[in-house]
């Protein structure tokens, strides 16, 4: 299990554990990211990631993707 912030671009990863507190899960959940879906790093910049889940590319800043574990 790892940070989704140190996973490898172009690698589908399953998602294991979704972290914070329940305003930041639900925002999470909200976006595509749920515990036993998939999620795939497109490219990471700076510690920003851009990230391919449910077929949606989405922007996530370094302390959210630091939340979901794969």
């Amino acid at each position: 299990m790892m940070p989704l912030r140190l996973a490898e671009p172009g690698v589908e990863q399953t998602i294991v554990h979704i972290g914070g507190n329940a305003e930041v899960k639900k925002h999470l959940e909200d976006l595509g990211f749920h515990t036993g879906g998939s999620v795939t790093v497109v490219s990471s910049i700076g510690g920003n990631l851009i990230v391919n889940v449910k077929e949606t590319r989405i922007a996530l800043d370094g302390s959210l993707a630091s939340k979901i574990s794969v």
